[in-house]
């Protein structure tokens, strides 16, 4: 099953994310299918960028988002994503 979640970036104390679709039995760090955005939490404002194109195909792809993901869509509202 394919997942849309954070891929932790960065060094100690100063994280960033990538947003990736990869496989839910996949390690975090390993190899992903598609990075889709990135996600810097400690800019003010936080960064975020989001290729909503794609998101949307691994969407109807059957794709499942992870809650940490969820939230930052929602705060970001940038695109709305049902609750499974």
């Amino acid at each position: 099953m394919v997942v849309i979640r954070f891929q932790r970036r960065g060094t100690k104390k100063t994280p960033h994310f990538r947003i990736v679709a990869t496989e839910r039995s996949r390690a975090q760090s390993s190899c992903v299918l598609e990075v889709v955005g990135t996600y810097n939490p400690k800019t003010e404002p936080p960064a975020f960028a989001l290729d909503e194109s794609r998101l949307v195909y691994w969407l109807s792809s059957g794709a499942k988002v992870s809650e940490s993901v969820r939230r930052v869509l929602k705060r970001f509202r940038k695109v709305s994503v049902k609750t499974a």
